[in-house]
């Protein structure tokens, strides 16, 4: 159908029913078209394509309009050109449709009727067009959408190959070394370090060693040949090693001349076989430059990996230790020199991995216990209510077992933060009082503030104050009932990181005070760059301040200084009335020690009592 005007076919055997429907239809602005008898309407057709076809029924001689409808719907050409039939029986109507038409009009013919029914085709069939343009329209735009999502997923997949790669060189840069394409010292602590873990998990050896090879004349080379040569040297060298190591051993490069191994005693003889294969093969290596050649030696220490070696740092500082004792043997001679116990810093370094295991293994069996001591106002409270109840948690660990004997934080905090488990200690500590007041909620309207102490180590942790937060909410325990006490300022290596830990926590509603404040200069450096709320005075300065003037003036200048920062102070080691009296003549508002309460399990009746 034309945009322009659609075109009809009227087809009938006598030239006065032409006429008619042709006065009829002329108002419809249709191009119309006539003839008088099948075949040609058939001709007509084929040629012209009208856009609907008036189809008279009985057209003697010749071929009546259902047979012409027949020829017209079996050509493909033709076949979808509507056609209603014009005829006086109502017998016709149904064979009609059964031929392909798809209205009728019968005769003797109604005006309104006939522009009705070629009405409705002709707007069926404008519609039709409109739809079948839209369609052409749209697959065009699928088309071209399909086209331009091909070359996008064409670059995306580009991209991400590129990506990959990337990230894959980066990886692979960032756990090798660049020279000797070996591993780095990076991915040699990654491994080892998951080997120890799983050694303090079976608690029992794992047959496995690492070794320290360093090469005795690589400075030789370095320094008369060049840095280039030493480079070659260090290529050279590293793949002798991986020519004589098995394939499910690991090879790194440290650094300089110093190269591990981390390898499994397949032989039961603490590495000696294959640590005499490296001593052999380098042995027999010769490195040549620029017309010199130069006969190589190396040092070989052997360390086994075993459950008293509980970090990567500690497994180092055994072989270096042992690589430090053979070049003073003089062992770089063919024959390698092993780990004796004993021989580095001796009983200090067997103590420290002993608290390292027994710290874990607190963690691991419950081995702490939560105490707690009560903090005593120095200013009554105005009114007729209760006295506050503030308190500090303080930690404890038995030894041996939950029966066994208590050891004070001063012997073993210094220990979790070197071995850096003290981050789980104080989420443990943190996790004990949240169970315990969820259990008894009651409680939590009784206590004011409850004190707990804070590592500086801890706050290096990434993601601590979302936990701390995570944990909080909706915990009966509000967040300004918490106050964090930051032991160990001189800890604190990075300011920014450690002022955002605390902003973060203080717009919930959290306290933190700065713990042992006068003690050092760091304490005061801190007090300048971080928001604490509340100082706790050394208790150095108040324990014997009224039998030591010293003490006492030192302490009215502290709670002087913190009074011009509007900053509340705690007093701690109270342990006698004079020196409460003089701690509250100076208008300390807060006093802790053994005068006022011994600490106590924490306990739901403990606290009931307080």
């Amino acid at each position: 159908m034309t945009d322009a005007m659609p075109r009809i076919l009227i087809v009938d055997d006598t030239p006065q029913n032409i006429a008619l429907l042709e006065d009829i239809l002329a108002a419809t602005g249709a191009e119309l078209l006539a003839a008088t008898h099948g075949q040609r309407a058939l001709e007509l057709a084929a040629r012209l394509r009208p856009d609907l076809i008036l189809l008279d029924v009985m057209m003697p001689p010749g071929i009546d309009g259902f047979e012409v409808c027949r020829r017209l719907k079996a050509d493909p050409s033709t076949a979808g050109i509507p056609v209603i039939f014009v005829t006086a029986r109502t017998d016709d109507v149904a064979q009609g449709f059964a031929v392909g038409g798809v209205d009728y009009i019968t005769k003797p013919v109604q005006a309104d009727e006939v522009r009705a029914r070629v009405g409705h085709q002709l707007e069926r069939l404008a519609l039709l067009a409109s739809l079948q343009q839209l369609n052409r329209e749209l697959e065009e735009r699928v088309r071209d959408r399909t086209a331009e999502l091909t070359r996008t997923n064409l670059a995306l997949r580009q991209e991400v190959q590129e990506r990959r790669y990337m990230q894959d060189r980066l990886a692979y840069l960032a756990s090798h070394d660049f020279v000797t394409r070996l591993h780095n010292r990076q991915a040699l602590d990654e491994q080892a370090s998951l080997r120890l873990a799983r050694l303090q998990t079976e608690r029992s050896g794992s047959g496995a060693v690492m070794m320290l090879i360093d090469i005795d004349q690589f400075r030789l080379v370095n320094d008369s040949c060049g840095c280039i040569a030493g480079d070659e040297l260090l290529r050279q060298f590293a793949d002798l090693l991986a020519g004589v190591v098995g394939r499910e051993d690991f090879l790194a490069r440290l650094g300089a001349d110093q190269f591990a191994l981390l390898a499994e005693d397949r032989h039961g003889d603490a590495g000696a076989g294959l640590a005499r294969l490296i001593l052999e093969a380098v042995g027999r290596f010769e490195f040549r430059w620029n017309g010199q050649a130069f006969r190589l030696q190396a040092t070989v220490a052997i360390v086994p990996l075993e459950p008293a070696v509980v970090s990567f740092d500690a497994l180092m500082q055994r072989a270096d230790e042992t690589a430090l004792r053979a070049r003073r043997e003089g062992r770089a001679r063919g024959e390698p020199c092993w780990y004796r116990p004993g021989s580095g810093r001796g009983d200090a370094a067997r103590d420290d991995a002993s608290w390292a295991l027994t710290l874990m293994d607190a963690l691991r069996h419950e081995r702490f216990s939560v105490w707690f001591q009560r903090l005593q106002p120095l200013r009554p409270p105005a009114g007729e209510g209760a006295m506050p109840l503030r308190l500090e948690l303080l930690l404890r660990l038995h030894e041996g077992g939950p029966d066994g004997p208590l050891i004070e934080p001063g012997r073993f905090i210094a220990q979790a933060e070197r071995f850096h488990l003290i981050e789980q200690i104080d989420r443990w500590v943190l996790r004990r009082l949240l169970q315990l007041l969820a259990a008894e909620p009651a409680l939590c309207a009784r206590i004011d503030q409850i004190t707990l102490n804070l590592s500086a180590v801890t706050l290096r942790e990434p993601g601590l104050a979302a936990d701390i937060a995570r944990m909080l909410a909706g915990h009966p325990l509000r967040p300004q009932q918490l106050c964090f006490e930051i032991t160990e300022t001189e800890a604190i290596v990075n300011l920014e990181q450690a002022r955002q830990f605390m902003r973060t926590l203080q717009a919930l509603g959290c306290r933190f005070s700065l713990d042992d404040f006068g003690s050092g200069y760091a304490s005061f450096a801190h007090l300048r760059e971080l928001p604490f709320d509340t100082l706790k005075i050394d208790g150095l300065f108040v324990r014997h301040m009224d039998e030591d003037a010293d003490s006492r003036t030192l302490v009215r200048s502290m709670v002087e200084m913190a009074r011009q920062l509007d900053k509340p102070v705690v007093a701690e080691f109270v342990e006698s009335e004079p020196v409460a009296r003089l701690l509250a003549d100076l208008g300390v508002e807060w006093a802790q020690g053994y005068h006022f309460h011994r600490p106590e399990p924490l306990t739901v009746a403990a606290l009931v009592a307080a």
